[in-house]
């Protein structure tokens, strides 16, 4: 598990408390699991992905991690109709591990109601939350 000091946390993101991000780009949301997860889970060997056209509801389970450590559900941080997958997970799950904010990402979702990213955290707020959870080993 990485140290505090060595997540990665961006501040173009808005984060979940079940450690997902999520990046807006007009009306799409590409949401993918954060530098924090990603450490704590170990190495992911396996990523469940919804289909093309799927509806995801703001903080459900849309999809899974399978790590070393453990099975963890993926949670939207947007409600909307799933656009595109990363497909190329199917084949290299470990990009969640080595580019969690790039190659890594897991969907992308054309949103219902943007507003529901106001209530997403800043990334200051999420490493001010992330110090206060215990240390995942």
């Amino acid at each position: 598990m990485k140290s505090l000091e060595e997540l990665d946390i961006r501040g173009d993101l808005v984060y979940t408390q079940t450690h997902e991000w999520t990046r807006r780009t007009g009306d799409t949301a590409q949401v993918g699991v954060d530098d924090y997860a990603q450490s704590a889970l170990g190495d992911i060997v396996y990523v469940e992905l919804p289909s093309v056209g799927a509806t995801v509801n703001a903080g459900a389970a849309f999809g899974s991690l399978e790590s070393t450590k453990a099975v963890s559900d993926l949670y939207s941080s947007v409600t909307g109709k799933v656009v595109a997958v990363n497909e190329t997970l199917s084949d290299s799950p470990e990009l969640v591990n080595t580019s969690p904010y790039e190659d890594g990402w897991v969907i992308e979702v054309e949103m219902a109601n943007p507003k529901e990213l106001d209530a997403l955290m800043k990334s200051d707020d999420y490493l001010s939350f992330v110090k206060t959870l215990a240390p995942i080993e």
